[in-house]
């Protein structure tokens, strides 16, 4: 009997066997005479750090991606696509297709037509004009041509930038040497004309809807703020300046109004986001940077972004850092942040935007000052003017306009 139940199981088993290989063989017959008709683009080159995903290099297949997946496209070189898709007979089956990840972007020199100096500067020119890459942390940056920084006169330059890719860009330009200008020169009688300040209130009547709320950046520039007249004034919502450091490497300071301005907003039931000036260097730095400002509010009501504000155009040739990798600094703080349950946020300028930083997946804080902005990109809040007037701040303040849906 014991005898005739070892041979049942074992029969049982072997059953159970060919069953899974019968199976597994019939579907790899199947994936194998699977009917795929995949049609790639004719053009397999994909720029360098562009927003890529697998269906982007497909003119067209028979049937549906399985994951339709975002391509990291930040190496340069070959790369592999490998993904499945359901063809038009239920069938899934797997495909790869190769992409050649490239980099053909010319420099960007941030220069005019002419650039001015006063006789006798020291400055280094290249050092001074702006020259930055999408890829290259060091492209080469030279002026051909003579000129006499100690001789006023006018010199026909060309800038020219090199990255370690081979793409150039020149850009012609007159060094205009200009004698010192003397304190009788700049002496006029020409009166000037009264400033025309911008009216919370009239930007309110303006651009006040259902879809956005309008308030005021804050820091210490703007001394000791009455809440209450911002309340009965109408401000929905400040952002504050939580501190930042002076320069790279240097210690953290807490803006002298950030307590003040963080609790009253807390108490008027005023909506509080933060921005944090940064001087960060590396995506190491942006994120210490966010966990700095993580301790210093972590206590308050924070309902709006912690935003990034990285503004150090200047001194940009110095810090030796591409547009991509400036970028992956904001989205590091962004993404720190975010780990701590806020939301994040981008500050810059149109010009900045459009020139300089690489596609923005984060929310933007937009800061072009004028009645109507043309920027095309996308952006969670537009800081319109910084020569607002409202009551309960005795200084000028920036108005922002938040967006309830993103523009």
């Amino acid at each position: 009997m014991k005898c005739n139940k070892k041979k049942i199981i074992f029969a049982l088993i072997i059953s159970f066997f060919v069953v899974i290989v019968s199976y597994f063989l019939y579907q790899y017959i199947r994936i194998k005479t699977a009917k795929i008709e995949v049609k790639l683009k004719s053009n397999l080159n994909v720029e360098f750090a562009t927003s890529l995903k697998v269906s982007d290099m497909i003119e067209s297949i028979n049937g549906k991606i399985v994951d339709n997946y975002q391509i990291d496209t930040t190496k340069l070189g070959d790369k592999n696509i490998s993904f499945y898709f359901i063809n038009d007979d239920g069938i899934k089956v797997p495909y790869e297709y190769q992409i050649h990840i490239v980099d053909t972007t010319e420099p960007l020199i941030w220069l005019g037509n002419t650039y001015t100096v006063t006789k006798g500067s020291n400055i280094n020119l290249t050092d001074k004009i702006l020259c930055g890459d999408n890829y290259d942390d060091h492209p080469k940056c030279t002026i051909e041509g003579t000129y006499d920084m100690n001789t006023a006169g006018n010199y026909e330059l060309v800038f020219k930038a090199v990255d370690k890719n081979g793409n150039t860009e020149e850009q012609p330009f007159t060094l205009v040497v200009q004698e010192p200008v003397t304190d009788t020169e700049n002496n006029t009688n020409i009166e000037a004309e009264e400033p025309i300040y911008t009216q919370f209130t009239d930007v309110v009547k303006k651009h006040k809807t259902k879809q956005t709320k309008i308030g005021i950046d804050l820091s210490s520039f703007q001394g000791n703020v009455d809440f209450k007249k911002l309340k009965n004034t109408g401000v929905e919502f400040v952002m504050i300046r939580v501190g930042g450091t002076k320069g790279i490497d240097t210690d953290y300071f807490v803006d002298k109004q950030f307590k003040h301005n963080i609790e009253q907003a807390n108490k008027y039931g005023i909506d509080a986001g933060i921005y944090f000036y940064s001087y960060a260097a590396s995506v190491e730095d942006a994120r210490k940077d966010a966990k700095w400002v993580l301790k210093q509010i972590k206590k308050y009501d924070i309902q709006l972004p912690i935003a990034f504000d990285w503004e150090n155009w200047k001194y940009y040739n110095d810090y030796h850092l591409s547009f991509f990798g400036l970028t992956s600094m904001a989205e590091a703080f962004v993404d720190e942040v975010e780990k701590a349950g806020y939301d994040g946020m981008i500050y810059s300028s149109k010009t900045y935007l459009e020139n300089m930083w690489m596609p923005l997946e984060d929310d933007v804080w937009l800061a072009h000052y004028t009645e109507q902005t043309n920027y095309q990109g996308s952006y969670k809040m537009w800081q319109m003017c910084e020569d607002g007037q409202v009551d309960g701040v005795d200084h000028l303040v920036d108005i922002n306009i938040l967006y309830l849906k993103k523009k």
